[in-house]
């Protein structure tokens, strides 16, 4: 053992030392939390003494701790991001196909329904999926598997949501060979913790099954989560300070009195599955599901065109910004205002409307009829960012005991996506119409060029709400899966190896032709093809009944995504120069204890991923465009340790301990292309990024919990529990870190050190409450849990933030780090009633 804990503290020591020997805006992803585990997982752990269901369980204490107690401070499990990471539902996979993560939210509220899971974690066997190197979680939903039960609740809340209410109706699988499973729930509030914020969302499930006889029956499920919601903001450090409000929240204003927020989610994404099971022999299953999945997805935002910013929070609306040019008058006026006046720092609707009626326009040959058309002219708009989904698929899962020892698993997944990308006009704000013609052209001119036409083919298109506008494209994308896996069982020993042959194919479809690229943004586009592999294997041997050592280990090339594939997929059909897979590489080693008393597991991880994409947009103010920002041959490395401990005290009293320690860094020095979105000549290309030892940003890299919880007599439980994370880094502006910028400073300015560091988060630390008391009341069970996080109500907790990619080389705090906070003290009370 001592032996283990020298290779642990040199390993540690190595992460502490490395120095960032490179030099120093980024949106991270907006799913960058890994783990996802309902309100309910706080209620109870299980294991297992079996050496085949070892780490076959979402109940693994770091696993489960990680996900629940430091999913809100963004933390990623080995630095992974979700796409590694492979969600199922039936066997269906849910992972996105044009960025490769998946969404929960595609059935948030259905937890009762989704509650049954096999979870394969990191680089394990699965009998579902090969799976990524974050693992495989299969969300098991056949409508036998449900026992007959009825369960009613009722959650408060003061998080995203106030209010909730939830249902789950199973009849179990009857004598006459049917079975059925409903559920349903509502989650609402007018306004979330976050000000400015509402929720309002539907879910609904529904699952039959038909067992013909004991060899087959057919399956039928069906689910979706209908889901509103406003968004929160991230702002500079200044909009918080001025506010006294580390929630502030630009996108929302008053609107005749009432609160309404200019960006909102609508997502409506149902999803059917039909299913076979097949049972040819008692030592053979065979499932087969063929699948659609639909709907629509996206967020509305403001959108603005012959006018000024209109973003409260943007930099020239900050004092900072006249202070910066020495107008101290309008300084003190602005923090003044800040301070002071709620309307002056929030949307400014009324503006809006004032604006949009007073401009009185004529445009010639309106939608290229020749004729004119005279209205009002919106300034302003509220646009809807459309990335509506259809997806057909077809999965094939054979599960074969070849003997007593032996079994054999595999499968194949096919699927045909179609995912339509296009904006659509909410609101006119009181105008009477909008041109769809590119928004930095001139559009004061009376001859508008085809140059400025956003698709040649209906010119001058006068556009009205609910019009289709700006960019239509389709993003297509077929993928198909076949893998392998055979497990073995020895006295001792269990080993099990794995492959998977991996078909990917993608191009683009434009449906509106753009004056700038008229012969690249129609119709079909070149189509991509990528045929990739994968092995892992792992083994888990048997020290004794309670001691075991698991290794696992995986190689796998995988198709980089579509949505970082294209320079500007909204205008054109340019994909990135030599796209290739990216090779990922993942081991790591553990120590396992399973002992009645106290049970743990230590393990020892290392991760490589080579020729990986980074593709980020924003706004640049001097070229009066959106930038695109693509980094290749990106190279990653991440190390590090787990350790996990659980410990019964006594027969009421018991203990756990969490500790993770990672570094995540950059390996090499990738290369930049720049592009502005309008323009087919490239800013930069072949630009060498210096980010060698810095870190990957975005999450912490340390985290440490310990807790205690009391099970009593009575049926009753509590428990407290310690979380403290640090080691959390801003990701860096790539182009800070780029000769073409440092050049332009000479030996020993102060602006190159303010340019290259690399922004620390201060570490946090919560205090976190849960407890639960249940009864049988006349044969029903009924049970209150509560669950209160962020007890000392730490609001200065930062859990994210980023820098921005614009950089003014005078003053490098021009367009200073962006930041959000954690929340304070937060509470999930529920009420469940069980017949």
């Amino acid at each position: 053992m001592h032996k283990v804990l020298l290779l642990i503290g040199g390993l540690l020591i190595a992460m502490a030392g490395v120095a960032q020997s490179d030099t120093n805006a980024v949106v991270p992803p907006p799913n960058l939390p890994t783990i996802t585990l309902s309100e309910s997982e706080f209620e109870g752990t299980s294991s297992s003494n079996e050496i085949s269901s070892l780490l076959q369980s979402s109940r693994d204490i770091f696993v489960s701790t990680a996900g629940f107690n430091f999913g809100s401070f963004r933390y990623r499990m080995r630095g992974l991001d979700s796409e590694n990471t492979h969600v199922l539902i039936n066997g269906v996979m849910m992972n996105d196909q044009e960025t490769g993560r998946a969404s929960y939210s595609s059935w948030g509220g259905l937890n009762d329904a989704m509650r049954n899971t096999e979870v394969n974690n990191m680089v394990e066997a699965s009998d579902w999926a090969f799976g990524g190197i974050g693992g495989v979680t299969n969300i098991l939903t056949r409508a036998g598997s449900y026992r007959k039960t009825t369960n009613l609740s009722y959650a408060l809340s003061n998080r995203s949501y106030n209010n909730r209410i939830m249902f789950l109706y199973s009849t179990g699988m009857q004598d006459n060979g049917w079975a059925v499973t409903l559920s349903g729930s509502r989650r609402w509030s007018q306004e979330g913790y976050v000000p400015g914020t509402f929720y309002d969302a539907w879910s609904y499930f529904a699952s039959v099954e038909k067992k013909i006889n004991n060899r087959h029956s057919f399956g039928l499920i069906a689910f979706a989560a209908p889901t509103k919601r406003a968004y929160s903001g991230v702002s500079v450090q200044e909009a918080y300070d001025l506010t006294g409000d580390n929630y502030y929240n630009a996108n929302w204003g008053y609107q005749n009195g009432k609160v309404r927020n200019a960006r909102v989610s609508n997502n409506n994404q149902p999803m059917f599955q039909l299913s076979h099971y097949w049972t040819p022999s008692d030592k053979t299953k065979v499932q087969s599901t063929a699948y659609y999945w639909f709907g629509r997805g996206g967020a509305t935002a403001l959108d603005w065109t012959e006018a000024n910013d209109p973003r409260p929070d943007y930099y020239r609306n900050l004092p900072s910004y006249f202070l910066s040019i020495g107008d101290f008058t309008n300084y003190e006026k602005y923090t003044n205002l800040w301070k002071n006046d709620e309307h002056f720092r929030q949307i400014k609707w009324d503006h809006f409307y004032f604006a949009n009626s007073d401009q009185l326009t004529t445009i010639m040959n309106a939608n290229g009829s020749g004729n004119p058309y005279t209205g009002h002219k919106s300034k302003f708009v509220i646009e809807d960012r459309r990335m509506d989904k259809n997806q057909l698929g077809l999965n094939i899962n054979v599960q074969h005991q070849l003997n007593a020892t032996a079994r054999l698993v595999g499968g194949l997944m096919a699927v045909s996506s179609k995912t339509r990308h296009h904006k659509r006009m909410v609101d006119l704000l009181g105008g009477d119409f909008w041109l769809d013609i590119d928004k930095y052209a001139d559009q004061e001119s009376m001859t508008i060029t085809d140059a400025s036409q956003n698709d040649l083919r209906n010119p001058n298109h006068i556009i009205k709400e609910g019009d289709v506008y700006g960019y239509d494209y389709l993003a297509n994308v077929n993928n198909a899966r076949l893998w392998s896996q055979f497990e073995y069982k020895f006295m001792k020993m269990e080993v099990y190896a794995a492959a998977e042959l991996n078909m990917t194919q993608f191009w683009r479809t434009g449906k509106m032709q753009n004056g700038r690229f008229p012969n690249n943004s129609y119709g079909d586009g070149q189509k991509f093809n990528f045929l990739n592999g994968g092995a892992k294997a792992g083994i888990t041997y048997a020290i004794d009944g309670r001691n075991y050592v698991v290794a696992n280990g995986a190689y796998l090339h995988r198709a980089p995504n579509f949505r970082d594939s294209y320079i500007s997929p909204r205008t054109r059909d340019f994909a990135v120069e030599g796209l290739t897979s990216e090779k990922v590489l993942a081991g790591d080693i553990s120590y396992v204890l399973r002992s009645p008393n106290l049970k743990g597991r230590l393990t020892l991880y290392h991760t490589q991923v080579h020729d990986g994409l980074w593709v980020r947009s924003y706004y640049h103010e001097d070229l009066r465009n959106f930038i695109n920002y693509i980094m290749e041959d990106v190279d990653q490395k991440t190390q590090g340790v787990e350790l996990g401990l659980e410990a019964n005290l006594s027969p009421t009293l018991s203990a756990h301990a969490v500790f993770g320690k990672s570094m995540n860094i950059y390996t090499n020095r990738p290369v930049v292309t720049i592009s502005a979105d309008n323009d087919a000549k490239l800013l930069a290309e072949n630009r060498l990024v210096y980010l060698k030892n810095y870190y990957v940003g975005g999450a912490p890299q340390t985290i440490a919990s310990a807790g205690l919880r009391y099970n009593a007599p009575k049926y009753w439980f509590a428990g407290i529990t310690a979380n403290y994370f640090a080691d959390a880094y801003l990701e860096p502006n790539p182009d800070n870190h780029t000769e073409e910028i440092l050049s332009n400073y000479k030996e020993g300015d102060v602006r190159i050190d303010m340019i290259l560091d690399q922004p620390k988060l201060d570490p946090g630390f919560t205090l976190d409450f849960f407890g639960g008391k249940s009864w049988m009341i006349k044969g029903h069970y009924v049970a209150i849990n509560l669950s209160i996080n962020n007890l000392l109500n730490n609001k200065d907790l930062v859990i994210w933030g980023f820098e921005q990619l614009r950089t003014d080389l005078n003053d490098p705090n021009r367009f200073p780090e962006k930041y959000s906070y954690g929340y304070g003290t937060t509470y999930f009370l529920s009420l469940t009633v069980r017949m």
